[in-house]
């Protein structure tokens, strides 16, 4: 079985090959080319079969994480989208809910109202209503008025509608009629329903998503059929398969249909790729740290399992979802991130990013102001002739021009400029993984912290040493540890539908009915992606909450048939989940099943480990030794620092910083008060102890 796994980056486009019956893998990297994502992977794709002797026609399997979806969104540059909705709830999407994004700002902005997934002119209202609890029909739809309403649309130019109907969720019957309408009227148009996309209660976050469905789907439906003809024109007869925010893959069919799978697509690989690496190395609880070149993305596994989002924190750009997703933390951090003084003064660093295009200064295609990469450049940390394993020489001239500059505005020392900006960035990530820790009752000191993506391993050890963390996991191939991640998942699908059952008063009868009739549609989905039924396995989740409580919290239930015996157990395991997460819990008081989800797992064939790496030596490992800035104390100093070649390293013997660790996709940095030792999984170990 061959498989090669892409993930495309803000900066990097990286990829994965790997031959899972010899065990032969190879990485490579190329440059992201925004204005056609797809560009770069089919570059990058030639090239990796072309360097490893690999024919693309016996390529099994293509695991692509993308950001088509996510940009999309990020950028506001998606789809003229259109809607129709019941008489009277036209602004539903941009009234919201009464809760404030910032509750104490008085100038803030709204995304559903600054900058709207549907214009208003292009919402379009239809008579018809169901009602709670069963979704009876109190009116009929008006077929007449869905229909002129749909010409309307087609005349306005717009491509792609989302038909939303209140209470769809109980009884899709108006919106699948309005859909067939709209279809018949608009040929070619990206038309999709709110009970289609996410069937479930809250109307304004179930319109929302249905809106960023139609906002995306025309762009991810030309980019995914332009890849995969791509991939078919370079001799790839493999199935393509997209990573889905999940954590699962999905076929380009189950993406199509339903792109908001895709909108955390390329970071969910991150987390998934850090949690193995995790497991190689024995350790179960995680923060993965994976920093590229315009974002830092941040995830926690506790007890080897990755945290998911909840109806209060699941969102895009602002954007409200009803989507399960991995639970990743985004900031703009990254190598590209450049450091500028505000309009107020202060020294920052980010949000803005220099990007692939021009990218940092120290790349020579044009930047011309200063980035996180330039300052490690002139503070030595990178090596400028040995940049992607010397597949790119970094101009230290043009690095040490821009952060001069800045020094000049600041009044500062160039050095003391550059260690200024890698201080605001590292604090920066830092304060971004406190607030998914320290904020939620986690102590962060008891994680190893897994530093990678390009720039992860340059920073990891000076983040984990501001949080208290005292030891770092590099993994083998940092750099492509996102891509890798692609390689070790399964499909995943999931189907939810809405409860409203009181403890006490449960019918056992309609919540057996319900599970089975998910598990047999996402089994007949498994099937048509021609997975046999020995290789498909289902996880139950209920969302539970206390009577009267807003939102819910995730709650596994039991496999095989619904009992009052392993429902009390349930219920049981809500009151410490409760008690876990807020402090305290009302055992007296009834719970409520709000929602049952079923995930459905295909088994794919997937990475299992890799190979120990051969043990060399610290004295074949040294390159050479040059001068590097650290902070040491309270000042800055300039200290010979030995700098590694990573593939020579030896395996289980320890080594102190400082220290340089070279490959081709990243570069590693060990500060003074450091050790490190090579694990037999490849991964690098890196103590913090003697440093706090």
């Amino acid at each position: 079985m061959r498989t090669i796994g892409v993930d495309v980056g803000g900066t990097f486009t990286d990829l994965v090959y790997c031959d899972m019956e010899s065990g032969a893998l190879a990485i490579h990297k190329v440059s992201t080319t925004p204005d056609d994502p797809s560009r770069g992977v089919m570059t990058g794709i030639r090239e990796l079969c072309a360097a490893n002797d690999v024919d693309p026609a016996t390529i099994d399997y293509v695991f692509h994480g993308t950001t088509t979806a996510t940009n999309a969104v990020l950028e506001n540059k998606g789809a003229r989208a259109g809607m129709i909705t019941n008489e009277g709830f036209r602004d539903i999407i941009h009234i919201g809910r009464h809760q404030r994004v910032e509750h104490y700002s008085i100038i803030q902005e709204l995304p559903w109202q600054h900058r709207p997934l549907v214009r208003r002119q292009h919402r379009k209202t239809v008579a018809g209503r169901l009602v709670p609890p069963t979704g009876a029909e109190l009116v009929p739809l008006d077929r007449d008025a869905v229909r002129r309403a749909a010409e309307e649309l087609k005349a306005e130019g717009v491509e792609s509608v989302a038909i939303c109907f209140l209470f769809s969720y109980l009884n899709p019957a108006h919106e699948l009629e309005a859909k067939a309408i709209v279809e018949q009227v608009m040929p070619g148009a990206f038309v999709t329903t709110s009970s289609f996309i996410s069937p479930q209660f809250r109307e304004f976050e179930r319109f929302t998503t249905a809106s960023l469905a139609a906002f995306i789907g025309p762009k991810v439906d030309r980019y995914i059929d332009h890849l995969d003809t791509a991939l078919r024109d370079t001799g790839v007869h493999g199935d393509l398969r997209i990573m889905a925010s999940n954590g699962g893959v999905a076929t380009p069919k189950m993406v199509v249909e339903k792109p908001t799978l895709t909108l955390l697509s390329g970071l969910a690989a991150g987390v998934l790729g850090g949690k193995w690496i995790g497991d190689l190395t024995g350790r179960s609880r995680l923060i993965t740290f994976d920093i590229g070149g315009t974002s830092a993305d941040i995830g926690i596994v506790v007890d080897g399992v990755f945290a998911e989002t909840d109806a209060r924190s699941t969102s895009i750009a602002g954007f409200p979802l009803l989507t399960p997703m991995i639970d990743i933390h985004t900031i703009g951090a990254g190598g590209g991130s450049i450091a500028h003084i505000d309009r107020g003064g202060a020294f920052r660093v980010g949000p803005r990013s220099a990007g692939a295009v021009p990218g940092p200064a120290a790349y020579g295609r044009g930047g011309s102001e200063p980035t996180v990469t330039d300052a490690n450049l002139v503070l030595g940390r990178l090596i400028a002739e040995d940049f992607l394993g010397g597949g790119m020489t970094l101009d230290e001239t043009a690095a040490r021009r821009v952060v001069t500059d800045l020094s000049e505005r600041l009044g500062l020392p160039v050095e003391e400029t550059a260690h200024g900006i890698l201080t605001i960035i590292n604090s920066n990530m830092a304060n971004a993984i406190r607030s998914r820790t320290i904020q939620k009752g986690i102590d962060p000191r008891g994680f190893a912290l897994v530093a990678f993506g390009g720039a992860g391993p340059l920073h990891g050890v000076e983040v984990a040493a501001m949080l208290g963390i005292t030891e770092v996991i590099v993994p083998p191939y940092p750099g492509i540890t996102s891509a890798m991640g692609l390689l070790t998942t399964d499909l995943k699908y999931d189907v939810t539908r809405t409860q409203f059952q009181v403890s006490g008063g449960v019918d056992l009868d309609r919540i057996n009915a319900d599970i089975g009739a998910m598990e047999a549609e996402l089994a007949a989905q498994f099937a048509a992606d021609r997975i046999d039924a020995t290789d498909v396995s289902f996880r139950r989740v209920g969302d539970l909450r206390y009577v009267g409580q807003g939102y819910e919290l995730k709650i596994l239930f039991p496999g095989g048939p619904i009992t009052p015996e392993n429902l009390a157990e349930t219920f049981e395991a809500f009151h410490r989940t409760h008690a876990a997460e807020y402090g305290h819990a009302f055992r007296d008081s009834p719970i409520e099943i709000v929602n049952l989800r079923v995930s459905g797992i295909g088994r794919m064939p997937k990475l299992d480990r890799l190979k120990t790496p051969e043990s060399g030596s610290l004295a074949a490992a040294l390159v050479r030794t040059a001068p590097s800035v650290f902070r040491v104390g309270d000042r800055l100093e300039t200290v010979d620092t030995p700098i590694y070649r990573r593939t020579a390293l030896p395996v289980g013997e320890s080594f102190p910083g400082p220290a340089i660790i070279l490959q081709k996709d990243s570069t590693t940095v060990m500060p003074p008060n450091t050790r490190a030792v090579v694990d037999a999984s490849g991964s690098i170990l890196i103590s913090l102890e003697a440093a706090n």
